[in-house]
């Protein structure tokens, strides 16, 4: 009898702590899913985008003082992995690209990367060979995360170098921000990704046979800019996705210093803008075109505007030269040459001030000229989410109240990780078990124990 009450006593102290001790997984009638792995070093920043940042949000915008393409669309296209089929299919590239006063402004909550969420880069100049971007020094770059609160100015020093010859530049300066917050992506920053280029002077083609100066100059200050950021949309919750690119000049100089010099000047500012609301009936590119204003020896001999937008402009023959070989015929300037494409939430706009094809290449049996400048390039890329980007506090309740900080916010809808197998519960049951047993010795021990009688 003592031994059944021992028993029934062991038993519902057994059961009284199991009660208390069991674990609370067990009672859960479905798991949470196991979110992206982050680091656990509290300062890097995590490897890919918040399941809640608003996405997708993505805005690119670039913008080109000058180029100058030597035999344009000759060199084949190249594809990283080797399938002549779709090589073939590839646009046809330049074998020799070279261009001053660039300006890039990228971000993607797509990307993997936590730092390539936004990236900034300005840069004197740049190369490109039969296709491919080599890396060139001088240049300025930030990227986020982390955020910076401050953009980053320097002075753009390119080397010396024989290249020189083809590109010349001075008085460089460069200017890029990036931003991106780790808890509300995109939203509470701004700008999110901007940058800029100016220049005294510049040219390119400096040593053509004959010319006596520079093919292409900008004698004076010239600024390129490229900036993504939200803006409001009116009768609209969400923001939009605003890619823009600026092009700032005065006057561009062809054939500079030779008797066929002919002065471009720009009246206005040239500006691409490229909205995406999430709404394909309002997502749209806006073009604002400047006038130009062309003069040869000083007298003006053309102006292009929205009502006349193009004109050609004879280039008198240079001395010493064989026409037979090398003719120079016509210049054709157009003015407002902006193309568009739209896909769905996703807008993109590209447009150039003008373009110079230099010695036809026809008369030596080429399909193209020998070199080509376009000057003023500039492209506006935008997506953003059906509905545009939602940027709202918190509703309150939700995860602390409307006054929750995004820190808060963001930790409070951070899932918790998943239980994938029983070894979640192997050490509490091993603690109540080891519990259990310690208990049921103290409770045999201090029971007190009689004799039996023989």
């Amino acid at each position: 009898m003592r031994a059944f009450r021992r028993l029934c006593a062991c038993a519902a102290v057994t059961m009284a702590i199991a009660g208390t001790s069991m674990p609370a997984a067990l009672a859960q009638s479905a798991y949470p899913t196991t979110p992206t792995p982050q680091p656990q070093n509290p300062g890097q920043p995590p490897g890919r985008v918040q399941e809640d940042i608003p996405r997708p949000v993505i805005g690119e915008a670039g913008t080109m003082l000058g180029i100058v393409r030597l035999l344009p669309a000759t060199a084949p296209g190249d594809a990283f992995f080797n399938d002549p089929e779709f090589e073939s299919k590839l646009p046809k590239q330049a074998v020799l690209e070279a261009g001053m006063g660039r300006a890039v402004a990228q971000v993607n909550s797509e990307a993997y990367l936590a730092h390539e969420h936004s990236v900034a880069e300005a840069s004197p100049f740049g190369t490109g060979i039969m296709g491919h971007v080599p890396q060139v020094p001088g240049g300025l770059s930030q990227n986020a995360l982390s955020d910076h609160e401050s953009p980053t100015t320097s002075a753009l020093a390119p080397p010396s170098s024989p290249a020189d010859q083809l590109v010349r530049l001075s008085g460089l300066n460069g200017t890029v921000h990036a931003r991106w917050n780790q808890e509300t992506g995109p939203c509470g920053v701004a700008p999110l990704s901007d940058a800029r280029y100016s220049m005294a002077s510049g040219s390119a083609l400096n040593q053509v046979p004959g010319l006596g100066g520079s093919v292409l100059e900008v004698p004076s200050i010239a600024e390129a800019r490229s900036s993504v950021r939200l803006a409001d949309v009116p009768g609209q919750t969400g923001k939009a996705v605003t890619s823009t690119s600026e092009l700032q000049i005065s006057q561009v100089k062809l054939f500079s210093g030779s008797p066929q010099e002919i002065s471009v000047d720009v009246v206005g500012r040239p500006v691409v803008v490229a909205t995406a609301t999430g709404d394909p009936t309002t997502t749209r590119v806006d073009y604002t075109a400047p006038v130009l204003r062309i003069s040869q020896g000083g007298r003006e001999i053309a102006v292009l505007d929205a009502a006349n937008p193009a004109a050609d402009v004879p280039i008198p023959a240079v001395p010493g030269l064989d026409q037979r070989v090398l003719d120079l015929g016509v210049l054709r300037l157009s003015l407002g040459e902006l193309k568009q494409e739209a896909m769905g939430n996703e807008i993109r706009g590209t447009a150039r001030l003008f373009d110079l094809k230099l010695l036809d290449g026809t008369k030596l049996g080429l399909p193209t000229a020998l070199a080509q400048i376009s000057f003023g390039e500039q492209v506006a890329r935008a997506a953003a989410p059906a509905g545009g980007v939602h940027c709202d506090p918190p509703v309150a309740g939700a995860a602390g109240g409307a006054e929750a900080t995004p820190a808060a916010y963001h930790q409070a809808r951070t899932p918790p990780l998943a239980l994938t197998s029983g070894s979640y519960f192997a050490v509490p049951i091993f603690w109540t078990g080891a519990g259990l047993l310690l208990l049921g010795s103290i409770i045999v021990a201090a029971l007190p124990r009689r004799n039996a009688k023989h």
